[in-house]
């Protein structure tokens, strides 16, 4: 049977994008659901492969214009000068918004220290650690006395827009095992990025990296999606766990020491620097990884000593126990290009778009810290947006296949296809040959679902349509970047 809710807003995603776009809707009078493929507080605001979250913004109002400049020059010249300006204005009324709350924010106790610089900047900003511990008590308050109702494992499977205007939303609750549809003038996306298109990726289950090709499927576009930052990660003894970027300058990897010393300043690969030998080494090592250790001083900085004392607490493995690393798909510097307001480019009135799975504000490469900002700052917005679209809802009418809980072994094996094929060709080393080859397979197996029309029948099969979809315009994204900078160069975050 299928269940219908009407609302408001329909937030989807309850990351950090997601519960500040519901919270700030909520608090505007409007009726908030919010839907997540995972538990309600999920997605990679809340992945438990590191210590925690770094927020980061400018120093002050005298750093403004320094910290703006170093975005456009880390983002390679592809960010948008809008969209930055929105995000480094925004960082201070965020992290008080969060203290308001009651969120425990962690202060640095020497701020000056050089491993408090963010990933690829030239100096210390304003830095904040944020625990998911306290960022979920204190939401999960504020949801309770807001009235924001949650759908956990609830996962979008299309919208529903009528004369250019969203008004609602099918759902596919996995645990009821049934179709939801919701009526409502307004749809944040804040799903997550496209690294859950890959094999091995630093994202939980639940970010599919879906909503973007369903966002693509009506209308709206796609900025800076060839710009995924790839990060180092542990395979051995655990894997799926983050290196610490800070620490390689203790590590024991046979590298001069310039450039161990320059790795130490950013966490994702980069082209832009003499130190991406590392990571080519790294990749070359393949899936069962490069060894790692360590030989940490006696008092080492408090950041690196914070991710160390984690790694033993929560993980059990310490800075002397042997380890290896890999590359993951960490994270996307690009999305579903939005305005100002977060509204989305090219799509339906009333759809909006936040967090990672938004694009346009960092461009090639981000200054670490910024994702957080980010999906504070514009999922803040996306909420205020949202709820002033607040109004009578109609039914909703929905054309499309009900979805089944049922997927055929076909689906998942070209599920499986499609995260290996964008591991093999859309990661580092990447070529115009080896990115073509990977739109023709993302082709093929467009092809192949379409023939089997009972794939269409479970959500998987429609879930994979959507991530074939996004795959494609990916791929595209990074052939095209490919051919501007010339045949088998190298297409990564930072090219």
């Amino acid at each position: 049977m299928e269940a219908q809710r009407t609302c408001d807003v329909l937030v989807v995603g309850s990351g950090i994008a997601g519960c500040s776009a519901a919270i700030e809707a909520a608090r505007r009078g409007a009726r908030v659901v919010v839907a997540s493929l995972g538990a309600t507080f999920s997605g990679s605001s809340f992945y438990g492969g590191t210590w925690g979250l770094g927020l980061v913004g400018p120093s002050g109002e005298a750093d403004v214009e320094d910290f703006e400049q170093t975005i456009h020059t880390v983002g390679g010249g592809v960010a948008n000068p809008t969209l930055v300006h929105e995000l480094v204005l925004g960082v201070a009324p965020a992290v008080r918004w969060l203290e308001e709350m009651g969120v425990e924010l962690k202060y640095p106790t020497d701020a000056s220290e050089r491993a408090y610089i963010p990933c690829f900047d030239h100096k210390t900003r304003s830095w904040h650690g944020v625990g998911r511990a306290s960022l979920k008590d204190t939401w999960s308050r504020e949801f309770a006395q807001l009235g924001i109702a949650v759908l956990p494992r609830c996962e979008l499977v299309d919208l529903v827009v009528r004369d250019g205007c969203i008004c609602g939303a099918q759902l596919f609750s996995h645990e009821a095992g049934a179709a939801v549809s919701v009526a409502c003038p307004a749809v944040v996306l804040a799903t997550g990025g496209l690294a859950g298109l890959y094999a091995r990726s630093l994202n939980p289950a639940d970010n599919a990296g879906s909503a973007q090709g369903i966002a693509l499927a009506h209308g709206c576009q796609l900025v800076n999606a060839e710009f995924l930052q790839i990060m180092p990660g542990l395979v051995r003894p655990k894997a799926g766990i983050v290196v610490n970027e800070k620490a390689f300058r203790y590590s024991t990897l046979a590298f001069p020491a310039d450039l161990l010393e320059e790795r130490s300043g950013y966490g994702p690969f980069t082209t832009r620097l003499a130190s991406h030998v590392i990571d080519l080494a790294i990749a070359q090592a393949g899936d069962t990884g490069l060894p790692l250790g360590y030989a940490l001083p006696h008092d080492p900085p408090e950041f690196v000593q914070t991710y160390f004392s984690w790694l033993e607490r929560a993980q059990g493995i310490r800075a002397t126990n042997p380890m290896r690393m890999a590359l993951y798909a960490h994270a996307s510097n690009g999305g579903i290009a939005i305005r100002e307001d977060t509204s989305c480019k090219g799509g339906p009135a009333g759809l909006f778009a936040c967090g990672e799975c938004a694009g346009g504000m960092h461009g090639a490469d981000r200054i670490g810290g910024l994702a957080s900002a980010s999906a504070l700052v514009f999922g803040r917005r996306a909420g205020v947006e949202a709820a002033c679209l607040a109004g009578g809802a109609a039914p909703v009418h929905w054309d499309g296949p009900v979805p089944c809980a049922s997927a055929s072994s076909g689906t998942k094996a070209l599920a499986e296809k499609l995260r290996h094929t964008m591991s093999a060709h859309a990661l580092v080393g990447r070529t115009e040959e080896g990115l073509t080859a990977a739109l023709d397979a993302v082709a093929a197996m467009r092809n192949c679902l379409q023939e089997g029309e009972s794939l269409h029948g479970s959500v998987q099969g429609l879930r994979l349509a959507h991530q074939l979809r996004a795959a494609e315009a990916m791929l595209g994204a990074m052939r095209a970047r490919s051919e501007s900078l010339g045949s088998h160069h190298r297409a990564d975050s930072g090219a």
